[in-house]
């Protein structure tokens, strides 16, 4: 498991820089843009942009919730209806959708300080608040890194 990620910019760009359009993932379908363009979209889900629906019953969300709080890594190869390998890039090239990221993520900190006690919607795992969201990212950004090699 990877315990060393850190949901810090400069971290993740470092780690981003590594990335070249050509970089095949471990597992999974993804290009390389494709992943990053999927983080973003994640940093949008989480400060309450897009159209999201809960997916899974409610009585298993305290359940989901719960595994936030884990060190249980994110399972290989799971599948997800908001993020399909064959979603269309929006991206020109991986540099810019690394960019978009960054902007994303800026957002997401500035979003949270402006607005503390919101909540915003994910389709698995049901309302989350900031300390969610961070754990939920840091989680997913590192079963990502892990995937294409960049921790």
């Amino acid at each position: 498991m990877i315990t060393t990620f850190q949901l810090d910019l400069e971290f993740m760009l470092a780690g981003l820089s590594k990335l070249k359009t050509e970089t095949v993932a471990n597992w999974g379908q993804m290009s390389s843009q494709r992943m990053v363009e999927h983080l973003t979209d994640c940093l949008y889900m989480s400060i309450g942009l897009g159209d999201y629906k809960l997916e899974v019953a409610e009585d298993r969300i305290e359940r989901m919730q719960a595994w936030l709080d884990t060190d249980k890594p994110m399972a290989k190869d799971i599948q997800v209806s908001f993020a399909s390998p064959s979603t269309p890039l929006r991206n020109d090239e991986l540099e810019t959708a690394i960019d978009e990221f960054t902007d994303a993520f800026l957002s997401f900190l500035e979003h949270y300080e402006n607005h503390p006690n919101q909540k915003a919607l994910h389709p698995a795992y049901g309302q989350l608040n900031y300390s969610q969201w961070q754990r939920l990212h840091n989680k997913h950004f590192a079963h990502h890194f892990e995937q294409f090699g960049l921790i």
